[in-house]
């Protein structure tokens, strides 16, 4: 199977320094500090990342379990919000908020919800991330 792969660098000190993220794809490059990260800086972080590729793979799954299913979507739409919060452990990633939104013909609003439930706890990311709790909104928008 694939080994995918990213680099980052990072010089400096923690609050003054900087780093860079390169993916092996060459899709994307580009800087993260500390205000990225954990203020509003111009830039990414690891926990933007980390949110796409969950929106990414939980809307390939989705497509493919309703594709199983006989119903093919016109489109999945998904969005993951990523919560990076302090607790009394430290800095921890403490709630993932998926948002998918899918046009799927044909589909019943019971057996949309089955699926994007399914496929929360079901999709590659979810599964290497299921120590973090994860809520889900699925809107159904044909029928």
């Amino acid at each position: 199977m694939a080994v995918r792969h990213a680099t980052a660098k990072w010089q400096g000190t923690l609050k003054e320094g900087s780093g860079h993220l390169a993916l092996q794809s060459g899709a994307f490059e580009g800087p993260y500090s500390f205000s990225t990260r954990f203020e509003d800086g111009a830039g990414t972080n690891p926990e933007e990342l980390l949110g796409a590729a969950h929106a990414g793979c939980y809307s390939m799954a989705l497509n493919a379990a309703l594709e199983r299913a006989g119903h093919t979507p016109n489109y999945v739409n998904t969005t993951a919000k990523v919560h990076l919060e302090r607790t009394e452990k430290g800095m921890a990633i403490t709630k993932i908020e998926l948002a998918v939104e899918a046009d799927v013909p044909g589909l019943s609003e019971a057996d949309f919800q089955q699926h994007a439930e399914a496929t929360k706890t079901g999709c590659i990311v979810s599964v290497a991330l299921a120590n973090v709790p994860m809520e889900l909104s699925a809107k159904l928008v044909s029928a």
